[in-house]
């Protein structure tokens, strides 16, 4: 008995620790470990030689970026500033300035702020002047170079995917710039810059790319998610940097931006992700590029950019040069994220999506749930099919922990006799209950197994709830509405009968009452404890889980109901089977009898 209840013990103290630790301590840690240890070369003073194995790029400050500033109109203001040309197609709408031609007005037609149908769309993009600026810029660096002032010409009235528009713009000293940009039908941009040398001198320019964003975000401040700075930087590999990481990196050599700098690098991308929108770059994936992640201060405010800048190009009299840019602007859609990353060659592009320490598992969890939502159309209904699915393939290791502690229980009696006879000899003790775990064929340590088990898992599947795209606003049935989101309804309000607004902390659902009482039924399939510390802690538990589960997203708590009941019903078969008695029914027996027998004195 004693050795039964310390290995539910442990096993509970695993949970707890799991529920406890893993918004705290999980995600981060690897990748800034990672990200801190990698060296990198200093990028080139200003007017200095290239370093050996550096491209002829001048360093990062030199691409362009506007300082943040108090916001002097709304955004409709904003965007009227200048001529525009309308964005329309079936995933995005928005226009682009033909001042400066920046990206910097799109919203999200297939996604909206709330659940409510007729909540506005998601704003990503927006310009400089209005609340939260937030663009991508293409260009070039170097003499006779367009600006964000440049007044460029149009060809087309609409950019819709079968419609691209082409950017002219003469600078009158020989030079002659045109920016011919598409767009498919989800969320890529591509952008063609050439520049014709029609004078008499040569011109010696950079290509860039960036992505900027004015003014810290509000962010949810999870471990578990990064909101940020977000890039594949050649063999680098994945870099990420949190707003707040990047304002205290070092300044740039000779420059007054902090940051960090890439040199000499080929493939990936760069950009600024939230939770569930991004905005990249993806450079050209066969030539080098300068990389950086940089934060400036000015008036009290911040300017975060991602940047790609290229190598010097000199244009002769006569000659043209062109290059080609990419920007992702959407939703992290996983099957969309994927299929750039194949049809267009973008290095580890999926890395976009933050899959986590567990993205071994975690990726295979998301497909196996996609492919029974296209089943049936409800994530819901997929989460309880994976979850048996789960149960199935881990059936022969639990079979064997149920056996297990089906044994034990058989072996209480011989179990205390040993106790009894050795307890002033402790090592004789030990001794004699190790050989009647060999002669019986027990595990002492299997009933963690069924609990530890569920560990990688439930990191998994709250990993494919919290970040994942397709689970935002993903209904079950009747009142669950956005498995990603809490159970909306409170134990304190009677489920919304009463109008009462209560408190974060109350928000009891019936889906973490309904998990407490599968996870109560499962604490009754063992013998009660005798030792009166360890019984009222079992007592408790059922109700300090549903307290903590309360605030997770409501998917993960059906499935860990789900999983509750299933465990429960296959260790009472098990049990049955090995001719051991199931203490259920009298545990509830006796737990409602001695409440009757409180009443009764009371």
């Amino acid at each position: 008995m004693l050795d039964d209840n310390k290995n539910l013990i442990m096993a509970i103290a695993l949970s707890v620790a799991v529920l406890i630790g893993w918004n705290y301590f999980v995600g981060s840690p690897l990748f800034e470990g990672q990200k801190h240890a990698q060296q990198q070369p200093k990028p080139a003073a200003p007017g200095a030689a290239p370093q050996e194995g550096q491209p002829s790029a001048p360093p990062a400050s030199t691409v362009p970026g506007t300082a943040a500033a108090p916001v002097v109109e709304s955004r409709e203001a904003a965007l009227a500033r200048a001529p525009r040309l309308p964005l329309d197609t079936p995933s995005l709408f928005g226009s682009i300035p033909l001042k400066g031609g920046r990206i910097d007005d799109v919203s999200l037609k297939g996604y909206r702020e709330t659940v409510d149908p007729n909540s506005p769309h998601i704003v990503l993009l927006s310009p400089a002047g209005g609340p939260e600026p937030y663009y991508a810029e293409f260009g070039w660096v170097g003499a006779g170079a367009p600006t964000a002032d440049t007044l460029w010409t149009a060809d087309g009235k609409t950019l819709t995917p079968s419609t691209p528009v082409t950017l002219t713009w003469d600078n009158g000293q020989g030079l002659v710039f045109r920016r011919r940009i598409s767009v498919d039908e989800k969320f890529a941009f591509t952008l063609e810059d050439s520049v014709e040398n029609k004078g008499e001198k040569p011109a010696s320019l950079n290509a860039y790319g960036l992505v900027s964003r004015h003014g810290k975000p509000q962010t949810q401040g999870y471990y578990v998610l990064h909101e940020g700075l977000i890039g594949v930087v050649g063999d680098y590999g994945l870099q990420e940097f949190g707003y707040a990481a990047l304002d205290k990196e070092p300044f740039i050599q000779g420059q007054g931006t902090r940051g960090k700098v890439w040199n000499a690098v080929t493939g990936g991308f760069l950009g600024i992700t939230d939770k569930y929108w991004a905005a990249a770059v993806l450079p050209d994936q066969t030539l080098p590029y300068q990389g950086s992640f940089t934060s400036r201060e000015e008036n009290k405010q911040f300017t975060y950019q991602a940047n790609v800048l290229g190598d010097t190009r000199t244009i002769a009299p006569g000659q043209k040069v062109e290059l080609t840019h990419r920007l992702f602007a959407g939703a992290k859609e996983v099957g969309q994220i994927n299929a750039y990353e194949q049809s267009l060659g973008v290095k580890k592009f999926d890395l976009l999506i933050d899959w986590g320490w567990f993205y071994f598992i975690t990726k295979p969890m998301f497909k196996a749930l996609d492919f029974f939502y296209r089943l049936f159309g409800n994530f819901g209904l997929s989460i309880l099919i994976v979850t048996v699915l789960l149960k199935l393939l881990f059936l022969p290791l639990a079979n064997r922990s149920y056996v297990s502690m089906a044994k034990m229980k058989a072996v209480q009696p011989e179990m205390a006799a040993i106790r009894e006879r050795y307890k002033e000899d402790k090592v004789k003790q030990q001794q004699e209950m190790m050989g009647l775990y060999k002669r019986e064929k027990i595990n002492p340590v299997a009933g963690c197994w069924p609990i530890l088990i569920q560990v990688p898992v439930f990191f998994a599947l709250y990993k494919v709830l919290f970040v994942t795209i397709e689970m935002r606003h993903a209904p079950f049935f009747g009142w669950i509405r956005d498995l990603a989101a809490p159970d909306p309804t409170s134990l304190f309000n009677l489920f919304g009968l009463i109008p009462f607004d209560v408190p974060h902390f109350l928000h009891i659902g019936v889906w973490p009452l309904i998990m407490g009482v599968t996870m109560f039924l499962q604490m009754k399939m063992n013998p009660e404890p005798p030792d009166p510390v360890q019984k009222a802690m079992f007592s408790w538990m059922p109700l300090i889980f549903t307290f903590m589960l309360a605030s997770f997203p409501a998917g993960l708590v059906i499935y860990w109901a789900w999983n509750n009941l299933l465990s429960v019903s296959q260790q009472y078969v098990i049990m049955r089977r090995n001719g051991v008695k199931v203490e259920l029914w009298d545990n509830l027996r006796s737990t409602f009898k001695k409440k009757e027998a409180a009443n009764a004195k009371s």
